[in-house]
């Protein structure tokens, strides 16, 4: 498909959060993520709307920016309930296995809870939550060239099947074993 435009990157993804101070201390503390900038206003520049909010700005490394609204004039937080907590997450990639084990042993030292190392082919990760219900996932990529090769030709049959038959197409069954297991 072709647009009369071009998207470079990502500018920043923007979640819902409790309390701006706790998360942009959470996120520095457990993730390193430095806190760049904060806007705080009391009525909603697109729309004009009084409701006032902070939101704060956090490198997350590699020009990558991840953002937090706190909406105290909004009712309390919730979850989908009609979605997993698995299902919705942001995923931060590290650059190997020994730093997704170094960063599970820091998590895991401030008493969050981790999940993993789990295996999904061609990376492997761990999940935890933040202070907000957030679900956060690290992780490293293990994929070879020809993997991701086969990934690439596999994905519009395994699209145009799943549409069909709502069940997982096995055209990727390799991505099931794990070698380690």
């Amino acid at each position: 498909m072709s647009t009369p435009f071009a998207v470079s990157r990502i500018h920043h993804v923007a979640y819902r959060c409790r309390d701006a101070k706790e998360t942009v201390e959470w996120y520095g503390r457990v993730l390193g993520f430095a806190f760049t900038t904060a806007f705080a206003e009391d009525h909603v520049p697109s729309t004009g709307e009084e409701d006032p909010y902070m939101h704060v700005f956090l490198d997350a490394g590699g020009g990558n920016v991840l953002a937090f609204f706190e909406l105290p004039g909004q009712p309390d937080m919730a979850r989908d309930p009609n979605t997993p907590e698995w299902v919705q997450h942001i995923a931060f990639q590290v650059p190997d296995v020994a730093a997704l084990h170094a960063a599970k042993a820091h998590i895991e030292a401030q008493g969050i809870a981790v999940l993993g190392p789990t295996f999904h082919g061609v990376f492997r990760s761990i999940y935890f939550f933040d202070p907000n219900g957030h679900r956060v996932e690290l992780a490293c990529d293990i994929g070879t060239p020809d993997q991701y090769e086969e990934l690439a030709r596999v994905a519009p049959l395994m699209l145009d099947e799943w549409s069909r038959t709502k069940r997982a197409p096995r055209h990727a069954e390799w991505l099931h074993k794990d070698p380690a297991a």
